[in-house]
């Protein structure tokens, strides 16, 4: 029998693509991917991988460590709107937070061999960039607290029970496979997702926000060695690009290459303003390369995005809180009887 590798959020862009390396290139090893495809895609999931729905929250989640005893936990499971999240914040925490609890149980009580844990750059708040490692946390959202709590947990967890863990910072990941169609997330495929409909692109703000933006297949290999390499045990690392560009920036490349797209300028968010990080530890311990720059990543993202199926695009239809949400996300009203 096969050795089990268990991934959550599976359908999303960093679980279904570490899914099909793992499978081209660990043969020895079977992909458990959990989902409630809340935010990812099933028809983005390899045949191969051994697919149940659920939510990483479910009690169900301890029926499934229990059946296929998982040698390693990829924890990608997390809904990452983090401009979003003030006005969410109950699902947030429970979708962040909770689930995060629920699996680290997990770990514990079936002895895995280490979880890996997706954390973010949100962690790092109004930092001093390029942020390292070494900086303290100081998130400015209920996303990046969520995602700074749960590494403090799973922290807690190595100390008092034993649980080996790497916790990854990936950075506005990109790619084949990103979910396009949601409102709130993934600035280059919500742009994607404008100009095939005839929309314009939107900025929030005026676009002099710096972000690095992070190609996914670049991140593949280095995230298998977060799992299977003894220098990443116990270590908290930045991956992706360390490269960094401003919105408007990456809005003219992507506009170059789509042959069109007009910008309009929306209401700035309460957002860090820079937020790109050190990428060093990332060579040195997972053998992280930035290969791929920014317009050959979009190139090849764009060839993808053309070919995908039309899909309704996502929208809350109410949040938890109303007040202070931008007008770019307010619900249109209710039209008037006559």
């Amino acid at each position: 029998m096969k050795k089990s590798i268990l991934i959550t959020g599976v359908a999303g862009l960093i679980g279904s693509r570490l899914a099909d390396w793992i499978l081209e290139n660990q043969p020895e090893y079977q992909v458990v991917g959990l989902d409630n495809l809340s935010g990812g895609f099933k028809d983005h999931i390899d045949e191969r991988v051994i697919f149940i729905q659920v939510d990483c929250a479910s009690e169900k989640v301890r029926e499934i460590f229990e059946e296929f005893k998982p040698e390693y936990v990829y924890h990608f499971a997390a809904y990452a709107a983090e401009g979003l999240s003030p006005f969410i914040r109950k699902y947030n925490y429970q979708n962040n937070l909770i689930a995060t609890a629920n699996l680290i149980n997990e770990c514990i009580r079936h002895e895995v061999k280490r979880l890996v844990f997706t954390s973010s750059m949100a962690v790092y708040g109004k930092g001093n960039p390029p942020f390292d490692e070494s900086h303290q946390p100081a998130p400015i959202d209920p996303y990046g607290i969520a995602k700074y709590a749960c590494e403090m947990d799973i922290q807690v967890a190595g100390e008092q029970h034993g649980l080996d863990w790497c916790i990854i910072r990936p950075h506005n990941v990109y790619g084949v496979k990103q979910n396009i169609w949601d409102t709130y997330r993934n600035v280059l495929g919500i742009w994607m997702f404008q100009y095939l409909n005839g929309e314009p692109l939107t900025i929030f703000g005026d676009g002099s926000q710096k972000r690095a933006f992070s190609f996914i297949d670049d991140c593949l290999e280095p995230l298998w060695n977060a799992a299977a390499s003894t220098p990443a045990s116990r270590q908290i690392i930045n991956l992706g690009s360390g490269i960094e560009y401003s919105i408007l920036e990456a809005s003219e490349i992507l506009t170059e290459i789509m042959g069109g797209g007009n910008v309009v300028f929306k209401e700035q968010r309460h957002e860090v303003k820079n937020a790109h990080p050190t990428w060093r530890k990332s060579e040195k311990i997972l053998g992280f390369k930035d290969l791929t720059d920014l317009r050959t990543g979009l190139e090849i993202m764009w060839a993808w995005a053309k070919e995908q199926p039309i899909r309704d695009r996502f929208r809350w239809s109410e949040y938890e809180l109303d007040q202070g949400i931008y007008d770019f996300w307010k619900k249109p009203a209710d039209p008037i009887e006559s």
